[in-house]
Formats: structure tokens, C-alpha cells, sequence
């Protein structure tokens, strides 16, 4: 199943119509919930905690789910062109096309946000869809992080950036290469905001959050817990865990997390 290629799936209208990839991963003994993988920015589909789901469900015979959001990976257009509604839209569109029966959503830093807003929508809207959401697992879950984790942490001068130039070019800790935040990010996100909201996500959730983490803070997803509307959401503290969450034992807690919702809706 590792050495299957990308498929595509063509969404939107006009100029903005752009192919998103996606492996679908499943054989004859596939059983139980299946699972989708939610990435984090400038992520992809490859990455390790993505990877490792995949060596974890070949072994388990589960159909597993991972794609990359536009401007991410093998997916086209441009990352500085792209929006939290577009991932947002991607996301709910490559699920329905793929998924069927209960899924259990796995989502890491932004890929948490998402997934809080794709369980928002489906709560709310309630579409006649092939697929139920079972539960979720959140890393590190960045919600609102347009809002709170980038803009409002800006400097002057990044904010100035933003405002008359278009972008900020955001250094990363992760890669050579800045990010490029533009002002389309920051303010098409305003339209995706909890604030103070709280909403019922319609399933169990589970957070796993490392307290050294300097790209979200743990107590910014104490934060989320005033927000969910349930009282079957859990979060683990990691006291050594930063924030990608990709040692062996970050691993292994995330796969135990998973198989928990999975027991439950087997």
C-alpha cells in the first residue's frame, strides 16, 4: 500500500478548479472504522506521523485516508494563494468522495482546526453523506491560529508586512524556506473563527498536547476544551512533548488514542 501513487480529485470553479491528491489505502481485509489524516501547514501526505499511520493501518487491515490541501504537497496552486476555507472545502470533498461507514479524523496542528471545523459543518448541516464521523484525535490542535497564533503574535513589523506588502514571510523552524502568510490567510480565516462560540462536534474527541510546544501552547488548547459543547473530550499532557509529537512515543500514544475510538465503534 506505501508504494501506491497519488490520486486526484478536481475541485472548485473557473480559476480557482485545482487537483487535489490523495492516497486512499484499503484491501479485502480492511475492517473496523476507517481512518483520515488531517496534516498540519505546510505539511504533506508523506510526512512522519502520516507515514507512520500508514505502516500502522496496513498492519491493522484498515482503510486509511491521507491527502494534501492545495498549495501542500502534489496538490496544485500556489501555498501563498491559498485560504482556510479552501482547505476546509478540500478536506469535506475528498472525504466524501473516498469514505464510507464510521471514520475516525486524526488531526495535527492546523489539521486539528480543520478537523474541529469539517465535525462543525457536518454537525451542524447534517448532509446526507456515505460516511459518519466516529470520533477524532487532535495534535496539538492549532484553532483559530490565524487569529490568536499568527496575527495577534505578529510584531509591528510583520503586521506592517501583511498590511502593505500582501504577506509576511514567516521563518520556520521546520525548513529552510519562510512561510508566506498572506493577508488573504489572515483574513479569509476570520470567517472560521470559534472565538467564543462553543459547538457540539457530534462525536468523542481526544487531544494529545505537548507542553513545550512553542507553536501552541498548551494553554491555548486548554482554551479548546471551554469551547466543546461535550463531555466526551479528553486531552493528554506530554511534559517533554514540543510540537511536531513524532518520537517513538509520541507515536505510540496517537495509535493507542486511536484504537480506544476504534474499539468503541468496531
Amino acid at each position: 500500500m506505501t508504494d501506491q501513487q497519488p490520486q486526484f480529485l478536481e475541485v472548485g470553479e473557473g480559476e480557482r478548479r485545482r487537483r487535489i491528491a490523495y492516497l486512499r489505502e484499503t484491501d479485502d481485509r480492511a475492517n473496523g472504522p476507517g481512518v483520515v489524516w488531517f496534516g498540519g501547514l505546510k505539511s504533506d501526505m508523506f510526512a512522519t506521523k502520516a507515514t507512520a499511520l500508514a505502516d500502522w493501518a496496513q498492519a491493522k487491515a484498515r482503510p486509511y485516508l491521507r491527502f494534501d490541501y492545495s498549495g501542500h504537497g502534489r496538490s496544485e496552486r500556489a501555498f501563498e494563494d491559498c485560504t482556510i476555507g479552501d482547505w476546509l472545502g478540500e478536506s469535506l470533498a475528498v472525504l466524501a468522495h473516498n469514505c464510507q461507514g464510521p471514520q475516525i479524523l486524526v488531526g495535527s496542528s492546523m489539521g486539528g482546526w480543520l478537523t474541529l471545523l469539517a465535525m462543525r459543518h457536518l454537525a451542524h448541516d447534517k448532509p446526507k453523506l456515505p460516511y459518519s464521523v466516529a470520533g477524532a484525535v487532535l495534535i496539538a490542535p492549532a484553532w483559530d491560529m490565524t487569529e490568536t497564533l499568527m496575527w495577534q503574535r505578529f510584531s509591528v513589523e510583520a503586521r506592517r508586512a501583511v498590511e502593505e506588502d500582501g504577506a509576511y514571510h514567516r521563518p520556520s523552524a521546520y525548513g529552510d524556506d519562510p512561510y508566506i502568510i498572506s493577508a488573504k490567510l489572515i483574513e479569509e480565516g476570520r470567517q472560521h473563527l470559534f472565538k467564543d462560540q462553543p459547538f457540539d462536534p457530534g462525536a468523542p474527541i481526544r487531544i494529545i498536547q505537548g507542553m513545550r510546544d512553542p507553536d501552541v501552547p498548551h494553554e491555548h488548547v486548554l482554551g479548546l476544551m471551554d469551547h466543546i459543547e461535550r463531555d466526551d473530550v479528553t486531552l493528554t499532557l506530554v511534559k517533554d512533548g514540543e510540537h511536531r509529537m513524532s518520537r517513538p512515543q509520541d507515536l505510540e500514544l496517537l495509535l493507542r488514542e486511536i484504537e480506544v475510538l476504534s474499539e468503541a465503534n468496531h
